[in-house]
């Protein structure tokens, strides 16, 4: 016996490791003291600019959107999708990326489809403005049935003490924005997969690739929104959990937030979803973003071409109300 028809081909993995290394570096910044096949990586502070760092760590994956991937043979943007879901995480609480790594379990590891999946990350960290600097590929034909994989990722960033956003100045009278998101983004595809079969889509007008959309990525737009010296007092990302359960976590006690569903247009996806799946307007908006990927909380009036007038913070018990 030997360790391939075990399941584990070591000659594969060298080939995908091959395949990526020019991916990976692409994204290096002047801080990455490695160079990709360490058994570590380095990564070089630069404190220039912070009285009190603070770093701050995220960790996401990508769930069942990695099946509608394997059903459609498309491998190139659930990558961007896993930065994505750590990196907009990171951001709620005003930190700057600094870097990535990421961990790929599968059935049977093939190198053109790995290459496909990193080089999706490393366009995400590109777009993040951080490096990609490890990761793991691990082969386990007994645990994974044949043509499964699965994503995990890890980012870790920066932010002054002083500057950190953690809802504890929300405050009665605020105002709420929201960022446009790119569809249903990564969170639901439980939901999504049993409501919307693929063959329902092109027979309600939906290319079934839409589904694929990877998440946006919302770093350069909030840093951009805090270097200006806006009073942003909350932000929170709406993934899991929709408008609702997301919101809420922001929320110091004593206040509710009052969104307009009228104020925003929703992708034609969540209406054909709705549609199809006979599902509740609340347990859309319970679900899904609804075509609302951020939500921007300010203690001023706002004037950016981005952001979306939604709502309003009042008086309250934490809840969210949807009218």
């Amino acid at each position: 016996m030997d360790y391939k028809s075990s399941g584990v081909d070591i000659d594969a993995g060298t080939l995908a490791v091959e395949k990526i290394k020019s991916h990976v570096k692409s994204t290096y910044t002047p801080n990455v003291l490695t160079s990709l096949g360490n058994f570590a990586a380095g990564f070089q502070l630069d404190l220039k600019g912070y009285e009190n760092p603070v770093l701050v760590s995220c960790t996401d994956g990508v769930g069942t959107k990695v099946k509608l991937a394997i059903e459609l043979d498309c491998f190139d943007t659930v990558g961007i999708d896993l930065v994505a879901m750590c990196v907009n995480d990171m951001i709620c609480m005003g930190a700057k990326p600094l870097f990535f790594l990421d961990y790929i379990a599968c059935h049977q590891l093939i190198p053109d489809q790995m290459e496909q999946l990193v080089k999706g990350m490393t366009d995400g960290c590109k777009l993040s403005k951080c490096a990609l600097v490890g990761g793991e590929m691990a082969e386990m034909n007994d645990l994974y049935k044949k043509g499964d994989f699965d994503l995990a990722g890890f980012s870790v960033g920066i932010v002054d003490k002083d500057k950190v956003i953690d809802g504890s100045k929300i405050a009665a009278g605020q105002f709420l924005y929201g960022l446009a998101s790119s569809g249903v983004h990564s969170n639901g595809y439980s939901l999504v997969r049993k409501a919307l079969p693929l063959n329902k889509c092109k027979e309600n007008g939906l290319d079934p690739k839409a589904l694929l959309t990877p998440t946006k990525i919302y770093v350069s737009e909030i840093l951009n929104l805090l270097e200006d010296g806006h009073s942003i007092t909350g932000i929170a990302h709406i993934t899991g959990g929709g408008l609702y359960e997301n919101i809420e976590r922001i929320l110091p006690d004593g206040v509710n937030a009052e969104i307009k569903k009228d104020s925003w247009d929703r992708p034609k996806v969540f209406e054909v979803l709705q549609t199809v799946g006979e599902i509740s307007e609340k347990e859309m908006y319970r679900v899904f973003n609804m075509g609302i990927g951020m939500v921007v909380i300010s203690s001023k009036e706002l004037q950016n071409s981005n952001l979306i007038p939604i709502g309003k913070i009042t008086k309250g018990n934490k809840e969210i109300v949807i009218v």
